[in-house]
């Protein structure tokens, strides 16, 4: 993807939907976080966004130099720490956890404050730069980084000041978030895709705005999430419904014909194939 500037919406778009024909490997996923934020600002260059990830990037090149973090896995978590929390001032946003800003990349890089998973964006564009190995988590409601050298590997709380989190930190975040009763279990820890965090990202704003009943904004939402992720048959689903609940019933079909091209064996299959005999018939 080339970093130069998106100038209008029809561009942006553009630029998404060209992400959707790349391997999840070719993706730039700091660059394609910003590209998402400018959706909502397209008014605002991206110009000094992308200086800022180059900054980032030459900040952790030139202490991993000084600091020979060649080998040493434990020397990579502190730089990175260092350039993101100490220089930068980067931190989780407790006061206002559920503010939107925190899932956009450009009002996170202005306030230095966000998500879990948008902060670990920035983490993985620093520490990719450099050739390290790093990934986000299939952690539940809590974003988490891995970040391995040779056969040591550290998990990192992006949202906690680059935190390294043990298995016991993990049993017990994940009773926090998922409950009491809830177990720390070997999928979690599993890696997800570069598209799956950007899906990830934009979801937060997602559910956020169906909490606030904006349905047509979080549709707005779903389909940026289908420029990049075409293939994703749930989202298509998620579209069919919401189109169905604002009345757009010729959009709600077509959506829910994608899904069924894509359901494969999903168990709701049966029931969206009714849902959608049903619009066929109102339509007519």
């Amino acid at each position: 993807m080339s970093w130069s500037t998106a100038s209008n919406r029809k561009d942006l778009e553009s630029r998404l939907r060209q992400l959707g024909g790349q391997t999840d490997e070719e993706i730039d996923i700091a660059g394609a976080a910003l590209l998402l934020a400018a959706l909502e600002r397209p008014q605002v260059g991206l110009e000094r966004y992308y200086h800022h990830l180059s900054l980032l990037a030459r900040d952790t090149e030139e202490l991993a130099g000084r600091r020979g973090a060649d080998q040493d896995l434990d020397a990579r978590i502190a730089i990175l720490n260092h350039v993101m929390v100490e220089r930068y001032g980067y931190e989780g946003d407790r006061q206002s956890y559920d503010d939107l800003h925190n899932a956009n990349m450009m009002r996170v890089i202005d306030r230095r404050r966000g998500l879990p998973v948008a902060l670990g964006i920035l983490y993985m564009h620093a520490a990719r730069a450099q050739g390290w190995s790093i990934c986000g988590l299939n952690f539940p409601g809590h974003f988490m980084l891995r970040l391995d050298l040779g056969s040591r590997r550290a998990i990192i709380d992006p949202f906690n000041g680059g935190e390294v989190r043990d298995a016991a930190a993990l049993r017990g975040l994940v009773k926090t978030v998922a409950g009491k009763e809830a177990e720390l279990r070997p999928e979690h820890t599993d890696r997800v895709g570069n598209r799956d965090i950007l899906l990830r990202l934009q979801n937060n704003i997602k559910l956020r705005l169906i909490q606030q009943e904006r349905s047509a904004d979080a549709l707005e939402v779903i389909e940026t999430m289908l420029m990049f992720a075409p293939e994703k048959a749930a989202l298509w689903k998620e579209a069919g419904v919401l189109h169905s609940h604002l009345d757009n019933m010729r959009a709600a079909i077509m959506a829910f014909e994608h899904y069924l091209e894509l359901a494969g064996a999903d168990p709701d299959r049966q029931n969206i194939a009714a849902l959608l005999q049903q619009l066929r018939i109102r339509l007519n």
